[in-house]
Formats: structure tokens, sequence, C-alpha cells
């Protein structure tokens, strides 16, 4: 069913396990990989002593408080029942903030994700509010998107919390946004792996070509409108609290766990259904990516985990066979596909995205933008 072609030479970086099953991977003359010496640049760009990085992020705090005065929240913060948000939260509680918290149900919640939700609610005492999407025509977008034979099933799920957020952020007049986001242990991705998140143009291409329903409650936010808010509206703020502190992952689970009783999920953003069939099953069988080889890369760079160790985790399978099959007949019922259906569209052949109508060229003008705007910058 794989329908990408195994290279005739395979190789693995000396560092870290990516290799050639991304097509735009290069090696230096040592065997590095571009990704690990990149990742290298943007540490040492970034890096800070411990004294600087507490004095940031005081700095970032106390804003962050004088700008809330008098408000009710001073600050918003999405959550997802994962790792990285989940400890962002805990820590705004630490910080004194006073965030409302954000979750967007999309229909495929685990059952472990709501738990983890509640406990972080009950235990810090912060308000949720839950933005439920119209479940039929997010259904019908990701039909789309699986009839359209693209990678980025995902971007759907993204485009829209990016999208929710700023629509509640205006509701609440909320300037500042936590995120999750952080480059200890989030870089490395291939951009053949991924697509925009902000490239709504796709969006409404592939269902307008394999959909049956119009958008009308789909949160949108286009890529003009996501430039002119980031970089030249100077309205709302993302603050990236784990690039302020020395973020481990493994550090952040212990904490968790230990203070609010959360439980791991088992992969990268596995607190979906969906993400985790996505990832573990659509993506190496459709595609030939395994996710997992960026994700354990990560942590290797950020010394949490060795390349040994690593090397043995991709050992390993990424579905047990009774999990799978029970996992696939859940989703493909709850999708409204057949086996039949659902196997004639894995086995069609990829499609680029821009093979759809795509903001593409847009995209590439929101990146050149940032790197003017960013040059020699460290925030």
């Amino acid at each position: 069913m794989n329908n990408q072609i195994p290279p005739k030479h395979h190789r693995m970086c000396c560092q870290c396990i990516m290799d050639t099953t991304d097509p735009d991977i290069v090696f230096d003359s040592n065997g590095t990989c571009n990704y690990c010496n990149e990742v290298e640049i943007l540490f040492n760009k970034t890096k800070r002593t411990e004294e600087e990085s507490a004095r940031k992020l005081n700095e970032i705090i106390g804003q962050i408080k004088r700008d809330g005065e008098g408000k009710e929240y001073d600050c918003l913060l999405g959550i997802s029942g994962g790792v990285d948000s989940s400890y962002v939260a805990y820590l705004a509680k630490q910080f004194d903030l006073r965030p409302l918290t954000i979750h967007f149900d999309n229909g495929w919640d685990s059952e472990l994700a709501v738990s983890n939700i509640s406990k972080l609610m009950q235990i810090l005492n912060l308000d949720l509010q839950t933005y439920v999407i119209d479940w039929e025509e997010f259904r019908d977008l990701q039909r789309s998107f699986i009839k359209a034979s693209v990678i980025d099933i995902e971007i759907l799920t993204d485009h829209a919390i990016m999208a929710a957020m700023f629509k509640i952020a205006q509701e609440h007049q909320i300037p500042y946004i936590l995120t999750g986001v952080n480059d200890a242990t989030e870089n490395g991705m291939p951009k053949s792996w991924v697509w925009s998140k902000r490239d709504l143009k796709n969006i409404r291409a592939i269902q307008k070509r394999f959909g049956t329903r119009n958008l009308k409650s789909f949160p949108t936010l286009g890529t003009w409108r996501w430039i002119f808010i980031k970089y030249f509206a100077n309205k709302y703020k993302f603050i990236d609290l784990l690039n302020y502190i020395s973020f481990k992952k493994c550090d952040a689970i212990a904490v968790l766990k230990d203070k609010v009783g959360w439980r791991y999920y088992g992969g990268k953003h596995y607190e979906s259904l969906f993400t985790k069939f996505y990832q573990a099953y659509i993506l190496p069988e459709k595609f030939g990516v395994d996710k997992r080889k960026v994700h354990f890369s990560s942590l290797i760079r950020n010394k949490e985990l060795t390349r040994e160790q690593a090397l043995e985790e991709l050992a390993k399978p990424l579905y047990d066979p009774v999990e799978l099959k029970n996992d696939k007949e859940y989703i493909l019922k709850k999708l409204g596909f057949t086996d039949e259906q659902f196997n004639g569209l894995m086995n069609a052949p990829p499609r680029p995205h821009d093979y759809y109508p795509s903001d593409h060229k847009m995209v590439e003008i929101l990146r050149y933008l940032r790197e003017k705007l960013t040059k020699g910058k460290v925030s």
C-alpha cells in the first residue's frame, strides 16, 4: 500500500535518526544532516544564561499582568491535554497569570485527553471555554482531504484552532496568547511532510472539489489577514513561554504527573484519536513518512534521548495490531468510509497540496517577510 518508493541508497544522519525518506535531506562531509546543523545554529543564536532567561521571562510576565489589570483574564491559552499545552497551563498558574483556557473540540478527543484537561482545570483552578466545531461540516472536510490524497490532513484542525483563538481573543479583548511552541523539542520537520496551516485557499479548493457541504461555521483565517495581524497590527502577541526556560519534555511530564495526576497518551499529539491514526497509519502506509524520526531526533538534540535509544524505539511497531483494527473500524465508521472505499483512497497516488489551488506564493511572501523582520533579532 505504501506509495513512496524507497531510496536506492538509504542514508541516516550520524547524530540524529533523520534519513533519506525525507527527499530534501542534505548531509555535510561528516555525515551530519542539515536539520542538526540548522538547529545548532538556532540554539547558539538564541542561547541565554539562566539569569538572562529569568530576566526576560519576568519582563514578559510583568507586562502581561500590567496590561491585564482590571480585566477578568490577562492572557489566552489553547489546551489539548497534551504535554506542551498542559505544562504551559501549569507554568501560567505558577506565575500567577490569569489565563482563559480554550479547548478546541473537533470530535476526536481521546478519553485520556478529556481526563487530563479536567484534572488541570480543577487542580489549577482555571476557567475553560470549549470551542465545539460543527462535526458534520468538519467530517466532510476531513473526508475531502483524504480523497484529495494530500499529505497534511491535520492542516484543518491546526488552521481552525488558530482562527478560533483569534476570534476568542477579539471577543474578550485579550492581547496575549500563550503557546506551547518551543525550539527545544519542535524542530527539524521536513517541508515535504507538512503544509502551511494558513493556506485557506487550499482548504477551500479541496473542499469545493471533493466535499458535499459549504463551509459556513468552520473558523478561518486567511494568509493575508494572518500577515497583517501578526506583523503589522501589533495588537496580539504570541508568547512562547517554553522558550524562556530550560525545557525538557521528560521533566515536564514528571511534573504534570506529580502535581496534577496527568497521564501520558503514548506519542506526539496522540491525545487526538484521529491524529494518532493519521501519524501511525495513514502517513507511513500512504506517504512513507514516519514522524517519529522527527520527534525522536529533536529529543536527541535536546539531550533527552540517546541516538541508540531512539533507534530502539523506532524499531518498535507503530501500532499494536489489535489496537489498529479497533481504531480503524471506529474511525472509518465515524468518517463514513467503508473498508473498500478507504483502502482505495489509501492506494491512490499522493498529490502535492499545490496540485490544487493554493496560497503557496503568499506563504513564500510571508516567509520572506518573517526572515526580514526577525533577521538578527533574538526575542
